[in-house]
């Protein structure tokens, strides 16, 4: 698989990422089932063995249990994987969410993750979500420190606007910045992929298939079985009237991906792999399987005469 530096770090990773949100039944799963943890870690052992070479995890995700499905993988492989997790996104005893981003959290959460996930230091360390924002700087001074401390090697982080992430690069380079990135959700191109380009900094896609939409599975009919837990239920792209007009953008991809000879969910992936700035795709997997699908997203060079045409579909979205 090709691999990019990430920006100005001494990190080379694989154009695509395996990320684990999904893994065992996803981020807001309270128990647990072996059978799932012994597929979740195929899963993983399937993709470091296909020359996937980072593994993006969170506390958030399954409430820790990702870190120590990651842990119970990265043991049974020969060489260790680059890992990436995250701090800021904490479940109270109530298991509710809450965000904190104090020296002491932070502190807290990074010792919890590197016992999870069996390691001494972690690769990328990033700020999950900026909240709150008035710990924006305080948070971003210590995952710093963590980084002189030996604890963390880079510091990076997610879901951040512009004027964010120029607030916190004054004190400490940002090794990487992770956003949404995908055919209906372009909003990195108007300056975040600048400020990266501009400031050699990686740059990580996550969903590029928004959530399942544009895997070429997705139907109104699923839709209408989704549980009332799924956060697809409120999300503007999977609500009327932006739907039904998703779904007959990816109808009009389905024809297209059948005359390049790869699925919809593979040209989606190897559209958000085109751009120059984007060091890697997360793809998120429950099983080997999907796995197997993505990776051929990577091997895909999409034509200027196809690129254009995809163009073409997403202006007539409006």
């Amino acid at each position: 698989m090709k691999t990019k530096k990430l920006g100005w770090t001494e990190l080379e990773i694989s154009v695509l990422g395996l990320g684990t949100s999904h893994l065992n039944g996803g981020s807001w799963k309270v128990t647990y089932r072996p059978d799932e943890d012994k597929e979740s870690i195929a899963t993983i052992l399937y993709a470091l063995e296909n020359s996937i070479n980072w593994i993006d995890t969170a506390p958030l995700y399954c409430r820790g249990h990702s870190e120590e499905i990651v842990a119970s993988a990265i043991k049974k492989y020969r060489k260790h994987p680059i890992i990436v997790t995250k701090c800021g996104r904490l479940w109270n005893e109530n298991g509710l969410l809450y965000s904190s981003l104090k020296p002491a959290s932070i502190r807290k959460e990074v010792e919890a993750s590197i016992k999870r996930l069996n390691v001494e230091v972690i690769d990328l360390y990033l700020i999950h979500w900026p909240k709150p924002e008035s710990e924006l700087v305080e948070a971003w001074v210590t995952i710093a420190d963590l980084v002189k401390e030996g604890k963390v090697r880079y510091g990076g982080v997610s879901n951040f606007n512009t004027q964010q992430l120029k607030k916190i690069h004054a004190h400490h380079p940002i090794a990487v910045i992770q956003q949404p990135y995908n055919m209906l959700n372009r909003d990195v191109e108007k300056e975040i992929l600048t400020f990266c380009r501009e400031n050699n900094i990686g740059f990580m896609a996550y969903s590029p298939l928004q959530k399942g939409l544009l895997s070429g599975k997705f139907t109104g009919e699923k839709m209408k079985t989704l549980p009332t837990s799924d956060n697809r239920k409120t999300n503007p792209y999977f609500t009327e009237p932006a739907l039904s007009k998703n779904l007959s953008f990816v109808e009009k991809l389905q024809q297209l991906s059948m005359n390049v000879g790869i699925s919809v969910a593979q040209l989606a992936v190897s559209w958000v792999l085109k751009c120059t700035e984007v060091t890697g795709a997360i793809i998120g997997a429950k099983n080997v399987s999907q796995v197997e699908e993505l990776l051929v997203s990577e091997e895909v060079t999409l034509s200027i005469e196809v690129v254009n045409m995809i163009e073409k579909l997403i202006r007539m979205l409006g």
